[in-house]
């Protein structure tokens, strides 16, 4: 059995590279490092005698071995990478969508190879779970600025809505929203409400409906905090 996707997610990460640095210094795409190391894909063997130069490694040690258990120390540094590398990266791993991408997202939300493309993170304080993170633009949810990162957790369900929390709403005509969501009694629709009250709510059906994802966090730059009542930075 091949460990080579785990070794390169251990290696990768001994050196303290991001999956673009790898990608960069190997000449390849970041989302073939991404198959890598899911092992949804399994690298040719020019660019397997690549890493081996590069990680000054035996083929054997890349292929077959584990190293993250091979080589641990007891130290608290390696026992930590060890959990990292033992933990479902893919649960943990936050897809960023800027602003730059949303027009491409509206098409390419259901695309793997779209979405091995763009940028991921991690946060400590998030659980296991299927989230995206969305740049926004505009005034309507103020006092959240322009330019925050809306941090959801994906909402399979109509019947789940709850209009006191807010929604990055994926539709087939309005693109990517930020709103709050109301259902619009004995109709197949919703009330898109912002929190800026100089705009007017407005509806959208559930049939143009591609995605919903519940805020859980809004990341926002501290001077970027915005006064409501006087319409100016504080």
């Amino acid at each position: 059995m091949s460990n080579i996707g785990k070794n390169i997610v251990y290696l990768r990460k001994k050196n303290k590279w991001t999956q673009d640095d790898l990608a960069s210094i190997l000449k390849v795409k970041r989302s073939l490092i991404g198959s890598y190391e899911e092992e949804r894909a399994s690298p040719k063997l020019d660019l397997i005698y690549k890493m081996i130069e590069l990680f000054d490694i035996s083929m054997e040690d890349l292929v077959s071995k584990n190293l993250a258990e091979t080589t641990v120390k007891d130290d608290y540094t390696s026992r930590r990478l060890l959990m990292k590398l033992n933990s479902n990266a893919k649960e943990h791993s936050i897809v960023f969508v800027p602003l730059k991408a949303s027009a491409g997202y509206l098409n390419g939300y259901a695309d793997p190879e779209f979405l091995d493309e763009l940028n991921t993170f991690t946060l400590p304080m998030i659980a296991p779970g299927n989230y995206r993170a969305f740049e926004i633009v505009g005034d309507s949810m103020l006092p959240t600025p322009s330019g925050s990162v809306v941090i959801a957790e994906k909402e399979e369900s109509f019947d789940n809505i709850k209009p006191t929390n807010a929604y990055i709403l994926l539709s087939k005509n309005e693109g990517i929203v930020y709103k709050r969501i109301n259902k619009v009694n004995e109709s197949e629709e919703l009330a898109l409400i912002s929190d800026n009250p100089i705009y007017q709510p407005y509806k959208v059906k559930y049939t143009d409906v591609l995605e919903m994802w519940k805020a859980v966090y809004v990341l926002s730059k501290a001077d970027e905090m915005i006064n409501l009542s006087k319409g100016i930075r504080d």
